[in-house]
């Protein structure tokens, strides 16, 4: 291993020694299990002698900086108090009891033998240049396999050439914001709280449109740049965007030359239908869609992709390449490779059978008697209550962590007559843990 060590020789080179490796575990430049340089090569690397360097190692092992052991070396010592409390510790147990919280898939079904095939065949077969500099569009190899996928399990018109990849839906969102230069951009009321501010740090003006049982109020826009949208499942209400509505939408588009930014994050996730068409089917010349193996894979990965409007694409790359230049490489040949294999459908088929068995064991627990809305799709319901502070305020003492309706409002507690609910996700939990999730969630709302 390299060390960096300045040593300064006023006070001889074993006492400058001694007094920079002691400041940089003093400063933590040397981590508390670090391993340092045997003693012969740091000696070579430094120009002193061997026996120097092992006095100061014994010195400071003496005063507690470092540990010496048969075979395993010198290594700077935990220098954490008896008392403290490690940061792992510490982490966990400011962690919910029961964590139903929306936004997260089951990480743990993340297909790491299928991945590390992809991963492996997409390293042996790729070509040298995939480790230099790329296109800012993205990877030929997974815009070519996206087009393909997108159009058969989406009904999405995608060209290759009109996909570009990114790091999330997150810098998607950044990049088409960046390049609308600051306009208004009209998004869902109630919507994700986090998606405003990405738009408005992005130079954009937000403007709420309202949502209802029938998706977004299309005839409520008004002269705005875009409207970013949730068609196939509503976050958070779960509510599909109705026919009628989508062509509203479209034709607002058409009329008034605005981009529609379609955010398709759990659109492979339907259960009691046939999957319902991205809306970028209907107008692709003025739809922007935008899709992630956040919810799929996980979140990890950090590959999104979008699929444009060929007016778009241009001002889009070169956004792209003055933000990050391109998207990790070879994450995207293994996604390519797992996509054309087909072991990415096979995934997402296993996955919806398996939030489908939670949706149904939420709605079992639950009963009858309680209001459940967004059920047919995604990783996430509504539960209505009448007192939703009463309700959060019950759950937290019981160690139970949901998302609330109040906070994705525009308007602060979104006012008095509005809606009020639980927004219950089921991706997360652990198999195990889940059913008892549900019995604690149960309890919070009988008590609530």
């Amino acid at each position: 291993m390299d060390l960096h060590v300045e040593v300064t020789a006023t006070d001889g080179r074993r006492a400058g020694l001694e007094r920079s490796l002691r400041e940089a575990v003093r400063e933590g430049r040397l981590a508390p299990g670090e391993r340092l340089p045997a003693s012969r090569r740091l000696a070579e690397e430094l120009g002193v002698s061997r026996n120097t360097v092992k006095a100061a190692y014994d010195q400071l092992v003496a005063e507690g900086y470092l540990t010496a052991r048969q075979g395993a070396g010198t290594q700077v010592a935990p220098l954490l108090p008896v008392h403290a409390e490690p940061p792992e510790a510490a982490a966990r147990a400011r962690e919910p009891r029961f964590d139903l919280r929306p936004g997260s898939p089951d990480v743990g079904t993340f297909p790491a033998a299928a991945w590390l095939r992809a991963l492996r065949r997409a390293i042996a077969t790729a070509p040298s240049l995939a480790y230099d500099y790329g296109d800012p569009r993205g990877r030929v190899e997974l815009r070519t396999a996206l087009s393909g996928y997108l159009g058969r399990a989406r009904g999405v018109i995608a060209p290759p050439e009109r996909i570009v990849i990114t790091s999330g839906y997150v810098q998607g969102l950044a990049l088409l914001t960046r390049v609308l230069a600051g306009g208004t951009i009209a998004m869902e009321d109630p919507g994700l709280p986090f998606h405003r501010e990405v738009v408005r740090r992005g130079g954009g003006v937000v403007v709420p449109v309202p949502v209802d049982e029938r998706g977004v109020r299309a005839q409520e826009l008004g002269d705005c740049a875009a409207v970013v949208v949730t068609p196939a499942h509503q976050y958070p209400t779960g509510v599909t965007l109705h026919p009628e509505r989508r062509r509203a939408l479209t034709d607002w588009a058409r009329a008034r030359g605005g981009l529609i930014v379609e955010d398709d994050y759990d659109g492979e996730f339907r259960y009691d239908r046939q999957p319902v068409g991205a809306l970028q089917g209907m107008a692709p010349g003025r739809v922007a869609y935008l899709g992630t193996a956040s919810k799929t894979l996980g979140p990890a990965l950090r590959l999104g992709w979008m699929v444009l409007p060929p007016h778009l694409v241009d001002a889009v790359a070169d956004a792209k390449l003055h933000s990050d230049h391109h998207t990790e490489s070879i994450g995207q040949l293994a996604l390519a490779e797992l996509i054309d294999s087909h072991a990415y459908d096979r995934h997402v088929r296993a996955c919806r059978l398996r939030y489908r068995r939670r949706r149904d064991q939420l709605l079992e627990r639950l009963g009858t008697g309680r209001a459940v809305r967004g059920i047919a799709a995604g990783l996430h319901a509504l539960v209505e209550v009448d007192d939703e502070a009463r309700v959060l305020e019950r759950a937290e003492t019981e160690g139970l962590a949901v998302g609330s309706l109040g906070e994705h409002w525009h308007a602060p507690g979104g006012g008095a007559g509005r809606q009020q609910g639980l927004v219950v996700g089921y991706g997360t939990p652990r198999e195990r843990a889940y059913p008892e999730a549900l019995d604690v969630l149960r309890k919070v709302l009988e008590s609530g």
